[in-house]
């Protein structure tokens, strides 16, 4: 990673681009003084102040009393662990004491973004108990390659669709045609998704309930996957 990717991702954590680049300049010359940080970042001494104090506010950095005040970046695999421990804490509490819709949305819903498509598969996969079917180009696999060896752990039956072969023990493979763009994903023969991924924002997926819609895709599926069987009886 270069210094502005380093920086995007600490602000991740929920620094500021000012205490992004104050901490890592803590973290490339140890311990500094605030007046020291002002010259190494070439930021104002009263901006690397309210950083370093914001960094200490956060857990990021730690203090050392003395002639002058001395302070320390928390290693960022520490720091990155204590935010996420309190994510998951807030997460739980989300959970529990959100309000539950009365009605399940009916129809299809549209999902915007690549990012926000492998995040709803993920989610797909990792929430599925029984079964799983994936439909995708090869160069799509390694995305949601972790979360397919939990389900796999997990002793749920995995099926891959896709056109290059995939070395991932427990998983049904069958190798198709050119899939471009198209992705699909079927959990449970109850909840679908399907859609083109790898054009960054441009993606766009449908994700549906619908047992109509759940069945023609699953049918769908199903026939490609004879089809396979069937030209490699005959090959």
């Amino acid at each position: 990673m270069d210094t502005n990717q380093l920086i995007e991702g600490l602000m991740c954590f929920g620094m500021t681009r000012q205490e992004a680049t104050v901490y890592l300049c803590l973290a490339r010359n140890g311990e500094l003084t605030g007046y020291e940080a002002a010259k190494q970042t070439a930021i104002s001494r009263s901006n690397v102040y309210n950083a370093l104090a914001g960094l200490a506010d956060k857990g990021a950095a730690y203090t050392r009393e003395g002639t002058a005040v001395r302070y320390h970046a928390v290693d960022i695999g520490e720091f990155c662990a204590n935010k996420i421990r309190a994510l998951e804490e807030v997460r739980l509490g989300l959970v529990a004491a959100m309000p539950k819709p009365q009605t399940e949305p009916e129809g299809y819903l549209t999902i915007n973004g690549e990012e926000h498509i492998r995040d709803k598969v993920k989610n797909m996969i990792t929430a599925s108990k029984e079964r799983v079917y994936l439909s995708m180009a090869g160069r799509f696999v390694r995305i949601f390659e972790q979360e397919i060896k939990k389900a796999v752990d997990a002793g749920k039956k995995v099926a891959l669709l896709t056109d290059v072969p995939v070395a991932i023990e427990g998983v049904l493979f069958y190798q198709t045609e050119d899939k471009a763009w198209q992705i699909g994903v079927i959990t449970d023969s109850a909840n679908v998704l399907t859609g083109e991924m790898g054009k960054g924002e441009a993606s766009c997926a449908l994700y549906s309930g619908q047992p109509n819609f759940v069945q023609v895709f699953k049918d769908s599926m199903r026939n490609e996957i004879k089809l396979i069987q069937l030209l490699k009886g005959e090959s």
